[in-house]
Order: structure tokens, then C-alpha cells, then sequence
């Protein structure tokens, strides 16, 4: 396996720079196996659902973990905040840039006028990755400091403002923790939801605390020795019920997949994971899973191909052919791995 058996071509001009208006909207590509993918919306979705299917849902919700501050020098630091390591968040894994000169114990200030003397944040050591830094939130309750000077952390392929916050989260969020959205779910309206249960189709929840490390590129030769990093989950025993006697279980998003998956191999059901799926990987929970277009070269694609096969290059160039929107604001397919 090479990593280029991952790579496609992606126009810049398919990534899409803003959510579509209304959220359903969003067009989708439905796989058909070795028959042509249908176009449809996702508004469209529940017609490909049967009774008895359970849909299941990542309600992480994003934290405005991205902060603009500054050291005592005069120099700008950007902090990302990846995830919590207590239970009171003052102390987390967090990226810097630049992070090269931070000394360990300095403490970095805001920028803003308010906070222009005030330390903020102080500097611990550098985690075994390497890349990133473990800090200490000072000052007061975190999430309150996040909610007043904290950004979304939207992708650097991103380039346009966002002009609300909640569209960078799901309608059925609940937990603040994670450093990136899980996507496929921002397509979703509450009313569509609701509908579902019209066609016998019951609606779960796992929570998987997304870190950037799902999405980021495989760097080396051979995808299987890429080192994935754990992130945190807890599937509800009510969710894993439901899945044992459900018709078809359709997760939404790699990251509900990533929940399920590791809850059926390790039978914990909440722990950290460190599931990477690769080409070959056997099933054991998902039978449809509804995801967005993922960049090339990615862990993302590897789940893909581990559950459709090779046919996922046909579909991601039917999808650049029809125009359809590319990555984390872009459009979603639905895959179903039993069809050949």
C-alpha cells in the first residue's frame, strides 16, 4: 500500500468556503455499487432509509478553542487548543505558532485591551509527538475565557469569516471539547431529524472528541505506518442496544464510525481510541455511513476505502465532474458497504 493510492485531484475552486443555506440543502451523492451514484440533497436522505435502520450521531460540540495572544516580548503566539487532560480544563494539549522560542513556564498575554497585561496561558512541556505543547489556562473558569476570546477553529483551507458560529456545529450538539467539527452532521436540520421517526428510523448518540489529528495528511510512504493519535469516546449502552437490533446501523461522519467501531473491537465503551481503519479492517457495527468529501491522502479516505473498496475513486471524480463541494462546508455521500 502507497500513499498515493490515496491522492485524487481537487480543484481549489470545489472547496467550499461557506455552509450552505439551510443545511439540508447540501446535495448528495448516493452510492449505488457498481451501478451509477444517484444525485440527490440531503434533504432526499430518509428515502434511502428502511424501518428499523438506526441513524447514529456525534454530539461533540466544537469549542472556539483557537486564541490570538501574545508573549511579554511583543510577539504573536496562536494557540489551539486540541483537548482538555482534566476534568476542570485548565490544562490541555494545545498547538502553538510559533512555537520554537516559547520557554517552558512563560506565560503569554492577551491581545485584546482588556486582557493587555493579564497572563492568560503558561507554557509546559512539549507532548512525545513532538508538535505539540502541554499549557495551563490561568485566570479563572476556562470555558468562560474561550467563550470571550476564543475563535472556531475553523480548517486553514478555510479563507472566508464566518458569520455564525453555530453553523461550524451541529444542531444536536451537546459536550464542549472538540477541535473540529464532525461534519457529515452539519447537514442536518432539527426538523429532518424529527422526520425520520415517521419511517421507523430511531436516532443514537456517541460522543467522540475530534482532534486534528483525524484529519491530518499521512506523511509517509506507507499509510500503515502512520502513527494516529488516540481521542477520547463514550458510546451510551442504549446506543450499542440499539445497534444489535437494529436493521442497518448508519453512522454519521467517520467520527461516529470511529466510536462505534472501537466500542465493538475493544468492548470498552468509553475509553480513548486508537482505532485506525485501514483497507481490510472487518466491520463489526456499521453497515452505511454518510460522510463528506475528505482531502486527499488522508486517514479519512483510508475508512473510506476499508468500507467501499476501490470504487471511492469513481465516486470522488463523479463528484469533481458534478461540481459538488469539497470538504468540511462541502456536500456528502452516502456509502453502503454491502453493495458490490
Amino acid at each position: 500500500m502507497h500513499i498515493s493510492d490515496f491522492e485524487y485531484e481537487l480543484p481549489h475552486d470545489l472547496i467550499a468556503q461557506i455552509p450552505i443555506e439551510p443545511r439540508d440543502s447540501a446535495r448528495l451523492l448516493v452510492d449505488q455499487g457498481s451501478r451509477p451514484p444517484l444525485h440527490r440533497h440531503v434533504r432526499d436522505i430518509a428515502q434511502f432509509f428502511e424501518h428499523g435502520d438506526v441513524l447514529v450521531v456525534n454530539n461533540t460540540r466544537v469549542l472556539p478553542a483557537r486564541l490570538q495572544l501574545r508573549r511579554q516580548t511583543g510577539g504573536a503566539v496562536e494557540v489551539l487548543l486540541l483537548e482538555a487532560k482534566n476534568r476542570e480544563r485548565t490544562l490541555w494539549e494545545a498547538l502553538l505558532r510559533p512555537g520554537g522560542k516559547l520557554r517552558l513556564g512563560e506565560q503569554l498575554l492577551g491581545r485584546d485591551d482588556d486582557d493587555l497585561e493579564r497572563p492568560l496561558l503558561e507554557v509546559g512541556e512539549r507532548t512525545a509527538a513532538g508538535d505539540t505543547f502541554m499549557v495551563t489556562m490561568l485566570g479563572g473558569n476556562p470555558l468562560s475565557l474561550l467563550a470571550r476570546i476564543g475563535e472556531m477553529p475553523l480548517p486553514p483551507y478555510i479563507t472566508e469569516k464566518l458569520r455564525d458560529v453555530e453553523r461550524y456545529q451541529t444542531v444536536y450538539s451537546k459536550n464542549p471539547g472538540s477541535a473540529a467539527a464532525p461534519t457529515a452532521g452539519l447537514h442536518f436540520t432539527t426538523e429532518l431529524l424529527e422526520s425520520f421517526s415517521a419511517r421507523g428510523v430511531e436516532i443514537a448518540n456517541v460522543e467522540l472528541v475530534v482532534g486534528l489529528d483525524t484529519f491530518a495528511p499521512v506523511s509517509v510512504e506507507d499509510p500503515l505506518d502512520h502513527i494516529i493519535h488516540t481521542e477520547s469516546y463514550a458510546v451510551p449502552e442504549a446506543t450499542i442496544e440499539l445497534c444489535q437490533q437494529a436493521n442497518r446501523v448508519i453512522a454519521v461522519g467517520t467520527t461516529a464510525t470511529r466510536a462505534l467501531e472501537t466500542a465493538a473491537t475493544t468492548g470498552h465503551l468509553i475509553g480513548r481510541s486508537d482505532l485506525f481503519i485501514t483497507p481490510g479492517y472487518d466491520f463489526k457495527l456499521v453497515d452505511v455511513m454518510m460522510t463528506n468529501f475528505h482531502m486527499p491522502k488522508t486517514t479519512l479516505l483510508l475508512m473510506v476505502e476499508a468500507f467501499v473498496g476501490r470504487r471511492w475513486r469513481d465516486l470522488y471524480a463523479e463528484a469533481v465532474r458534478e461540481e459538488y463541494r469539497f470538504l468540511s462546508f462541502g456536500d456528502a455521500m452516502l456509502l453502503d458497504r454491502s453493495l458490490r
